[in-house]
């Protein structure tokens, strides 16, 4: 008895590399949109993040009248960032931490290699880069490489005085003076 091999059913080697071929770039396409996705959460939450650091730095003011100062070794050029790579806190999170955060705000990120990432927060002296000294001390926050957005991102509030404008080094910033 001889078997017809023209009965039997199967795919041919062309077939099976089309199968392979379409798996490959629907997958591809997939992975592409949800590192998209990824980032626009990572940013909601930089957002999110940054609110919820201001509203604890206007908390901290009507408790002492102040902002928190910065360490004398900060780490990212003399920025406090929030917490740096070298302390598991920084002075300015410190103080909020301990008197109105519940939980210490981290970027979902981390580090980008050149140790300047994440919150950036500076506690500047009266009438420092032409502010009016006559409103006292005043902060600047700011956040350095947002995924999803230019400089500057949409909803940045914006911060600047007369001889430097934050805005430019910042994806998203905000400042504000002890006295109003």
């Amino acid at each position: 008895m001889q078997l017809n091999n023209k009965n039997k059913k199967g795919f041919t080697l062309i077939e099976l590399l089309v199968v392979v071929a379409i798996i490959g770039i629907l997958s591809s396409t997939i992975l592409v949109s949800m590192q998209s996705a990824r980032a626009k959460a990572r940013d909601a939450r930089r957002l999110q993040d940054m609110r919820q650091i201001v509203t604890a730095l206007q908390l901290y003011w009507d408790r002492y009248e102040r902002y928190p100062s910065i360490s004398a070794d900060a780490c990212c050029d003399g920025w406090d960032q929030g917490p740096c790579e070298a302390e598991p806190t920084s002075p300015f999170i410190g103080a909020l931490a301990t008197d109105v955060l519940l939980q210490t705000p981290l970027d979902p990120v981390g580090g980008s290699g050149n140790g300047c990432y994440g919150y950036n927060y500076y506690r500047y002296a009266a009438g420092s880069y032409g502010c009016d000294a006559s409103r006292g001390a005043y902060f600047v926050l700011g956040v350095r490489d947002m995924e999803t957005s230019g400089r500057p991102h949409p909803s940045s509030p914006g911060w600047s005085c007369s001889g430097r404008n934050w805005q430019t080094e910042f994806d998203w910033v905000i400042g504000g003076f002890e006295k109003n």
